[in-house]
């Protein structure tokens, strides 16, 4: 059944945020029936052109946070505080961009035990396609064109290098999880490889807690959509 979206939360910050905002007006001004926008930010952010923007704005804030494991998080992707938000914020709707929790199945799952309407796939559906390598699995099994790729994840420097040997320089060691461009990058020829490989993993383990990448070839002037 669909629902009204009346108080919209917007669970990002930035260029996303902005947009989030556009749309929002142009919605409003289309049906005359206004949605409330609340932004969640971070103290650095505090007086950003997004939170002026909003109707409403919650604090997050400091910026980042301790995992479990000692790691600095972003504050947009601690689940309890997000929560807590949304519920201070009397939020009916969640829209959270890219990056982030974008590709998290439990925050949609948590929007979804909530009663709060997560703007995007249904966590089922998060949880089939946020890892890229078994999103790139399913989509072989149904006969949909992917760019040549390991086949797999690459565990360490001489398996990505025989990987990227075997599909042809020049290729991009991505992370299997999140987005937003993290924990992509490029290696166009062998001995950038070892130094790509590295890097990727790194900034895989840091934002998003996976350290699984994969190798995959690098298409030149390829536009994101």
């Amino acid at each position: 059944m669909l629902r009204s979206i009346r108080r919209l939360a917007i669970v990002n910050r930035g260029e996303a945020a902005m947009r989030c905002l556009s749309a929002v007006a142009e919605i409003g001004g289309e049906w005359g029936e206004p949605i409330t926008t609340i932004a969640l930010f971070t103290e650095p952010d505090a007086a950003s052109w997004f939170v002026r923007e909003a109707d409403e704005a919650i604090a997050l804030g400091p910026a980042t946070f301790a995992d479990a494991a000692g790691r600095r998080r972003s504050a947009y992707t601690d689940l309890d505080r997000l929560m807590t938000a949304l519920a201070a914020a009397r939020a009916d709707a969640a829209w959270v961009g890219w990056g982030f929790v974008a590709e998290s199945p439990e925050f949609a799952a948590r929007c979804e035990q909530a009663g709060i309407t997560f703007v995007g796939p249904p966590s089922e559906v998060i949880g089939l396609l946020g890892d890229k390598i078994r999103a790139k699995r399913l989509a072989e099994r149904a006969g949909v064109p992917v760019v040549p790729w390991s086949g797999g994840a690459v565990h360490d420097a001489a398996s990505a290098q025989i990987a990227a040997d075997l599909l042809g320089y020049p290729v991009l060691v991505k992370a299997a999880a999140g987005g937003g461009g993290r924990g992509i990058r490029s290696a166009e020829s062998p001995a950038d490889l070892a130094a790509a490989f590295a890097s990727a993993q790194a900034e895989a383990r840091q934002a998003f807690g996976d350290p699984t990448v994969f190798v995959e070839r690098k298409l030149e002037a390829a536009r994101h959509v």
